[in-house]
């Protein structure tokens, strides 16, 4: 006999005769359990800010942002640059504390001035 998961609540088998049913509560061999979720809260979230500077190009913010910031899309991207250089600052990501330190840095290391903050 072979099982193959048909959905999440149920597994179907099939025999070799070519017959299938459904399994209601299956067994689990040792070392095959599955794995629960983690219950327990979020980790606190951090904002990226991008601050505006006389120095660097639009074109070449927007290009790094692209480079550094994993998911952020070439307008989310222009909005933040043109955000932060009409009003100063402008926040790119909010995302837990690590990684909002990793696109920090990265963002600082490519020219542009860049701050964490505590998100709500």
């Amino acid at each position: 006999r072979s099982i193959h998961p048909a959905s999440r609540s149920r597994l179907v088998c099939t025999a070799r005769g070519g017959g299938s049913g459904v399994l209601d509560n299956p067994t689990t061999l040792p070392g095959n359990t599955p794995k629960k979720q983690a219950k327990g809260k979020r980790p606190p979230t951090y904002k990226v800010m991008l601050h505006n500077d006389a120095h660097n190009r639009r074109e070449y913010v927007v290009r790094t942002l692209l480079k550094v910031v994993k998911g952020i899309t070439a307008d989310d991207a222009a909005t933040a640059m043109q955000v932060a250089h009409e009003t100063g600052v402008a926040l790119v990501t909010q995302c837990p504390q690590e990684e909002a330190e990793h696109y920090c840095q990265g963002l600082r290391i490519n020219g542009l001035t860049s701050s964490i903050e505590p998100g709500c």
